[in-house]
């Protein structure tokens, strides 16, 4: 699998996955030890590869999607291999998963810190309203194209109406509209993951408000 990304706390509680559940969990004071699983940019091996992995261990996931380049690539990596991505009917497998929930990555995965008022509102709020409509149910959670965030970003997701965002390293901006995450990658294995760990909660400061 590919742009995988987690939220990560310290502890060894639990593994949950759907971002909006563990912020839930954290508002009621249970959220210690809890891990929450979260997969970019869509690609369509989630479907194939990771539902299985992650309803085999028990565990949920939010899956973020691009709902501007259905069934295309990753045509934003130039460096990268191509790799297709969902269509609406992966989306809405992976959505009728239970544990699962589906957020918003903009429309077609623009780095909204240079982007203009227009493409700003089409890649927040368009995207929402698309994938509400595609799934059936209200879109909560965004994730920053790239993990960049500023300011206008922020008041940007808010006013679309999504209850939380995640970003990578939002520095003092981090609380309930830019959340800081962990990239786990292909070739982390237990030792990198353990570090990664340790120096995220010494380099990122703790969500406020969430």
């Amino acid at each position: 699998m590919h742009g995988r990304q987690a939220v990560l706390r310290h502890g060894d509680r639990g593994v949950g996955g759907v971002a909006v559940d563990l912020i839930a969990a954290r508002a009621r004071g249970e959220g210690r030890g809890l891990i929450g699983l979260t997969f970019d940019d869509g690609y369509a091996d989630f479907v194939e590869h990771a539902l299985p992995v992650l309803r085999r261990h028990g565990c949920g996931a939010t899956l973020f999607v691009l709902p501007g380049r259905l069934d295309g690539e990753n045509a934003w990596d130039p460096l990268g291999p191509r790799k297709p991505l969902l269509g609406k009917q992966g989306i809405r497998v992976a959505a009728a998963t239970e544990g699962i929930e589906i957020g918003s990555h903009g429309l077609t995965h623009v780095d909204l810190t240079t982007a203009d008022d227009a493409v700003l509102r089409a890649e927040v709020a368009e995207s929402r309203a698309a994938l509400a409509e595609l799934i059936g149910a209200d879109i909560d959670g965004f994730c920053y194209p790239y993990g960049t965030v500023d300011q206008r970003a922020v008041d940007a997701v808010r006013a679309a109406g999504y209850r939380y965002a995640c970003a990578i390293d939002p520095g003092p901006l981090t609380g309930p509209f830019a959340l800081p995450r962990v990239h786990v990658g292909q070739n982390d294995t237990a030792v990198r993951l353990l570090l990664k760990h340790r120096l995220h909660r010494l380099r990122r400061r703790p969500a406020e408000g969430v």
